[in-house]
């Protein structure tokens, strides 16, 4: 009699083809450990299906025989949320080969696509049909429209455009038991009970498969204007942000700050890259759109620059001339995550406080830190119009950084201990995954966490999706 593990391999491989049923450990190791190098786990098998029916099968399939399913899109998680335990029970799902564009409707701003298709394609393909899908991340070039969804991701965008959550008006999801809802619905307006995917976005593959999403697009900008500016502080930072906001209305479109150690280890590990206003301790990245060609977008932000400077808010700034200079502005921004991880393990939060307390919460945490991890350097970076802070810390020069590690456990508690007595969030944008689970304890509420659990075991009463993630 066949193994249970051979019975269930032998119906995946009828379902999807066996050359997408992987199980050689060299055809399985890129999958198995995340992003950052901080997760490791084993899998019975990748299976990479090819369309939704497939993914109901497969899901079906582990249904019957009791195996646990870990989805993956692109692997770029920074929480380990798509990397499976190190048991070797669980089936990792790769959406890889659904990768389609289902439909493009210009009239109704909508943008049909599978889980599958990284985020730069459904830019490449709203950007076909004039319009803009504004989701940018430094990943997107590999991270999927099921990846970002399932975590809510957020981007360099969220001041104007929001969230994944406000990006999407549909979803199509393969449900536990291997069911699929199809609720690819491209309306604004639906009044008709709850907002079910809702409860799938950000819910990191726990409660079900997202399969294909109805996204919102917007008209493409036509006139751009990106400075780069630099500020005595971050209270500085806060004030030009409300000064840019009253004089740019909804034209403000990014505004990101960056700490000079930030910056000096994305340049030291792509020195390509442009320095162009050395020796300040604080930076922001300003982004302005506007839809009208002729737009005095970069007058008008030079102008808010110019008066924001005569209040002491502004010490320096520069604004691109061009796309290409634009490009290498942004390039110093998204390349700093690229440059902390080539330059060894450090001490990683993803969290978000109000505006107005960040300041404060930079100041009372440095002093706490310093106290607690003599010499600690602080890598602090993030999407400040939405008040959503990468604030990172690194072993103190000279010390070995994996032994500056174990000092995680502190740190965390210091930070997110700050971060809830100023009603901050202890997760923005990188969702919760495995490496936060056990802290989610710790700052949600009882009744928050049973209200989840409930959800989750009306879903997935087995326990089968992507277990050990989140709760």
């Amino acid at each position: 009699m066949a193994e249970p593990g051979a019975t269930l391999l032998a119906r995946l491989a009828a379902a999807v083809g066996p050359s997408h049923v992987l199980t050689a450990p060299a055809d399985l190791a890129p999958w198995l450990t995340d992003w950052r190098g901080r997760y490791t786990g084993r899998a019975l098998a990748l299976v990479r299906p090819g369309s939704t029916a497939e993914v109901a099968a497969v899901v079906a399939a582990c249904r019957e025989h009791g195996v646990p399913i870990v989805p993956q899109g692109g692997n770029t998680s920074m929480c380990g949320a798509a990397t499976p335990d190190t048991s070797g029970n669980a089936l990792l799902l790769s959406l890889g080969r659904m990768h389609r564009v289902r439909a493009i409707d210009s009239a109704n701003a909508t943008l049909t696509v599978e889980a599958g298709v990284t985020l730069a394609a459904a830019q490449d393909a709203a950007r076909a049909q004039d319009m803009l899908f504004p989701l940018s991340l430094a990943s997107e070039g590999s991270a999927t429209v099921g990846g970002v969804l399932s975590t809510n991701a957020g981007g360099t965008a969220v001041l104007r455009y929001g969230n994944a959550r406000e990006l999407v008006l549909g979803l199509e999801v393969v449900l536990a038991d291997g069911r699929v809802w199809d609720g690819l619905r491209g309306l604004r307006k639906d009044n008709t009970g709850y907002d079910l995917k809702q409860l799938f976005v950000g819910a990191e593959g726990t409660l079900g498969i997202v399969t294909a999403a109805v996204l919102k697009l917007f008209p493409a900008p036509r006139s751009q204007a990106t400075a780069f500016v630099a500020v005595p502080d971050p209270a500085a930072a806060v004030a030009l942000l409300g000064g840019l906001r009253g004089r740019l209305a909804d034209r403000l479109t990014g505004f990101e700050l960056i700490g000079a150690l930030p910056l000096a280890l994305c340049r030291k590990h792509h020195p390509a890259l442009p320095d162009p206003l050395p020796g300040h301790a604080w930076y922001v990245l300003v982004q302005a759109d506007d839809g009208a060609q002729d737009a005095p977008t970069a007058a008008d932000l030079e102008a808010a620059l110019g008066a924001a400077a005569e209040r002491g808010l502004v010490a320096d700034a520069t604004i691109a001339q061009s796309q290409a200079q634009a490009a290498a502005l942004w390039a110093l921004r998204e390349n700093i995550s690229e440059g902390q991880r080539r330059e060894g393990p450090n001490v990683k939060h993803d969290i978000s406080l109000p505006v107005s307390a960040i300041p404060r919460f930079l100041d009372e945490a440095a002093h706490s830190l310093r106290a607690a991890l003599p010499g600690v350097r602080f890598v602090t970076f993030g999407h400040l119009g939405d008040g959503n802070l990468h604030y990172n810390l690194s072993a103190p020069e000279r010390e070995d950084a994996t032994a500056f590690m174990a000092n995680a456990p502190a740190a965390n508690r210091i930070v997110h201990d700050l971060v809830a007595a100023h009603g901050g969030s202890i997760s923005a944008e990188h969702g919760i995954g495995q490496l936060k689970r056990d802290e989610l304890a710790r700052y949600k509420s009882a009744l928050e966490l049973e209200l989840m659990r409930r959800v989750k075991d009306a879903l997935d009463p087995q326990g089968l999706m992507n277990p050990g993630k989140v709760l």
